[in-house]
């Protein structure tokens, strides 16, 4: 099975401005990044809980 060249990615590009319009693609990028941004956001705060929480219990002790 060949792979995608240039002109299959430009046909399929097309349909997919024709199916949800220049407007809808910037808002669903956007909203990708944004959702990005959140998942690194979390996964650093994600790391930093488990020393935080260990400091807690150390001192509690």
């Amino acid at each position: 099975m060949a792979g995608l060249g240039v002109p299959e990615l430009l046909i399929i590009l097309a349909v997919v401005l024709v199916l949800f319009g220049v407007g809808r693609i910037s808002r669903i990028g956007g909203e990708l990044g944004k959702g990005i941004k959140a998942f690194r956001e979390g996964v650093r705060d994600g790391r930093a809980e488990p020393s935080e929480k260990n400091e807690e219990v150390e001192s509690s002790l």
